[in-house]
């Protein structure tokens, strides 16, 4: 039987595997998680060939928005792939149907709105230990306009402590960022860095920190460096993309490589999440988004 008929007879043949290069790259100076999908041209095959191109590129970790509505068997198979790889898994999206991320809040003190909330963070737990996950990301959700800064602040506080509780025991980590009014998110409760460092010293606990985002700090307040030196304390996950559009390093105004060098040298080891487009199509804009960060890391 020929080559055709052997793929007529098994049905639709499978994606064709993405090509490796003749030799793996080096691993970067730092530990950038790229978003599952960024190299899709690359590997049609889905993320577990997605990580195989990257791990082939230097790449050491993935991070993955879509994971809670991914079927579970498509979830335990990226996992087996990165223990395989020795790849890390970054940060994860709870399901958020209490709709943080549309207009929803923690600020209002509402028994339901908190109860929906610790619900889902209860049923993160079960994802994070089947990929082998540390950090997951939640959201504060909007301003209140009728009630009082403290207060809402307060509210927000005594969710996030109750939270904390719940995965201090499973030795997991919700980070949360500020996000840029300006543009973005009109309307959301924590937009500077300066806020959310202050909510994290109030909840005082490993399990919740700040995620430093450089898309979002620029934003909304610049002064990258800065900030991050005076948040260090309490970041325990960071995300970059560039401004304006939101694409990969150089791309925009951002110096990344005197950023990252900053980074480096203060000793930071934990991820920095590829949380950004591309600046071109294709696999022309994956290339470029690749050697983006070889450029950036070149200090």
């Amino acid at each position: 039987m020929g080559a055709a008929a052997v793929m007529a007879a098994g049905g639709v043949a499978r994606a064709q595997a993405p090509a490796r290069p003749a030799s793996p790259a080096r691993r970067f100076k730092l530990k950038y998680a790229f978003d599952a999908g960024q190299f899709s041209n690359h590997a049609p095959g889905g993320v577990v060939d997605e990580l195989k191109f990257a791990a082939d590129r230097g790449f050491v970790a993935m991070q993955d928005g879509a994971l809670s509505r991914r079927p579970v068997d498509e979830q335990e198979k990226i996992a087996r792939e990165m223990q395989r790889l020795n790849m890390t898994m970054g940060i994860f999206a709870m399901n958020d149907k209490t709709g943080l991320a549309a207009g929803g809040t923690l600020t209002t003190g509402k028994v339901a709105h908190r109860d929906a909330y610790l619900a889902e963070v209860k049923q993160s737990i079960d994802l994070a230990k089947r990929v082998n996950a540390r950090w997951l990301t939640a959201l504060v959700g909007n301003a209140d306009a009728k009630l009082p800064l403290g207060y809402q602040f307060a509210n927000v506080v005594d969710c996030l402590r109750r939270a904390s509780d719940i995965l201090e025991p499973h030795g997991l980590v919700m980070v949360h960022e500020p996000r840029n009014t300006s543009e973005d998110h009109p309307g959301f409760f924590i937009h500077s860095n300066d806020q959310m460092y202050a909510m994290m010293k109030a909840v005082r606990s490993p399990s919740c920190k700040l995620l430093y985002d450089f898309y979002q700090s620029q934003m909304s307040e610049g002064h990258l460096i800065y900030n991050f030196d005076r948040c260090y304390d309490e970041i325990g996950y960071l995300q970059t993309g560039d401004v304006p559009g939101r694409n990969e390093p150089g791309t925009g105004e951002i110096n990344h490589r005197n950023l990252f060098a900053h980074i480096y040298r203060k000793g930071y080891q934990g991820l920095i999440g590829m949380k950004h487009g591309k600046s071109k199509p294709g696999k022309a804009g994956e290339l470029a988004l690749i050697a983006s960060y070889r450029d950036a890391d070149n200090f």
